[in-house]
């Protein structure tokens, strides 16, 4: 439905209407922009998005002043163009019900029913557009006992079992549970909501017959587990956690060093030798309590005290060196300032810089897909709330300036 873009894309031909926000909706819409798609942000008037004031930080302007736009809302929401428009009010209901007849794809998180009573449900709209491609993102999904339930990444990863994975052993220091560094279930969710709607649409485009997506946090926290959940439904043992060590390898861990932390991953017993040898350590390898892999993992509690010790001797530059010179696997654990600093990631292009309207430029991290003849694009910076609120209306409708204005001073747009 989109007009042609100026180079070839992916989705050049499809528009998204998408009235998500916080982050899995946003995650996806953001992937279907970045491949072309006319993706059209929705969000309440005055305030948008939950997630623009999730700071600091924020962006600052080219003043160096503090603005609107917190980091939080920059990362999702690249590649779009920002309506306000109050779903509450019958001339609300109507815009967005107008808009979804010009889209491929109507995107959403509300609760489950919440939008029936504005009749911007699948339900209704596929009366008036039965090829239309409608995504719902929920916490538990339309149906079951939790299905009304507020759903957050957070809790669902406590549910969901990824955090009875992850952290410390029971037993060692700082033991316990603990959830991932970012939400990884709300980006899952918005990555499976990506396929979901590829899926549809090619569906669509063989059949004309449109369909609805229910997509559930916890259906895709679950999913995640991936061989952890494999190997409880084949043995019926639960899995503990085993912090950055491995249940079945060692050493297989992260490591301190004089100044920072390494991995290493001694996958065969030659590694686990030639490991110990570069830290000076070569009785190590020849103890009978270490020489295998099963004595190992058998001794562990014992082995990997020595380790430490023998680690904490060199910093993570000089064991790095040593390490892939003598080709044990390992890596150093970067902080975010030598991630964009690692000359893989620059030579890769991941981080990519925009212009943007208050700000000037803005340093954004770029997708990772890399498709040869239909690359993603970067010609949309987050948008500022209701940056395109009247092209869209203007383009899209056919809305004059009275009907603008009228709808201005009623609050609605």
């Amino acid at each position: 439905m989109q007009n042609s873009t100026p180079h070839k894309t992916a989705l050049g031909h499809i528009r998204v209407l998408d009235l998500t926000r916080v982050l899995a909706g946003p995650w996806c819409s953001q992937n279907l922009a970045d491949l072309g798609a006319d993706v059209i942000k929705v969000e309440r008037p005055l305030n948008g998005d939950d997630t623009r004031s999730w700071g600091p930080p924020y962006l600052r302007d080219s003043e160096g002043k503090d603005t609107s736009e917190a980091a939080y809302y920059l990362c999702a929401n690249r590649g779009k163009r920002a309506i306000t428009v109050d779903l509450s009010k019958p001339q609300g209901q109507e815009i967005i019900r107008k808009l979804a007849m010009q889209s491929d794809v109507v995107i959403e998180n509300y609760k489950v029913g919440q939008l029936k009573k504005y009749n911007l449900d699948y339900e209704s709209l596929k009366q008036m557009k039965p090829d239309l491609v409608y995504c719902a993102i929920t916490g538990f999904g339309q149906d079951g006992p939790y299905a009304h339930r507020a759903g957050y990444d957070f809790i669902i990863q406590g549910m969901g079992g990824l955090m009875s994975l992850t952290g410390e052993r029971d037993d060692l220091a700082g033991g316990g549970p603990q959830k991932a560094g970012v939400a990884i279930t709300d980006l899952m969710t918005g990555m499976y909501a990506t396929i979901a709607i590829l899926a549809a649409l090619t569906h669509r485009d063989k059949t004309g017959e449109g369909q609805f997506i229910d997509m559930a946090l916890l259906d895709v926290q679950v999913a995640m587990l991936a061989n952890m959940g494999s190997n409880y439904l084949t043995s019926g043992s639960t899995p503990k956690r085993w912090g950055n060590a491995h249940p079945n390898i060692v050493p297989y861990q992260s490591f301190a060093t004089s100044d920072s932390h390494i991995i290493v991953a001694a996958g065969n017993d030659t590694q686990y030798r030639k490991f110990v040898e570069i830290g000076g350590e070569p009785t190590l390898a020849d103890d009978p309590r270490f020489i295998s892999n099963p004595l190992r993992v058998q001794h562990r509690d014992v082995l990997v005290p020595l380790l430490k010790d023998m680690v904490k001797r060199r910093s993570k530059k000089e064991w790095i060196t040593a390490l892939e010179a003598a080709g044990v696997p390992c890596g150093p654990i970067n902080d975010l300032a030598e991630v964009f600093q690692d000359p893989q990631v620059q030579a890769r292009g991941m981080q990519i810089q925009m212009p943007h309207p208050t700000a000037g430029k803005l340093a954004l991290v770029a997708n990772p897909m890399k498709l040869s003849k239909t690359p993603v694009r970067y010609e949309q910076a987050p948008p500022i709330l209701s940056q395109h609120t009247e092209q869209c209306l203007r383009e899209l409708l056919q809305f004059d300036d009275e009907k603008i204005a009228m709808l201005k001073s009623q609050g609605i747009i």
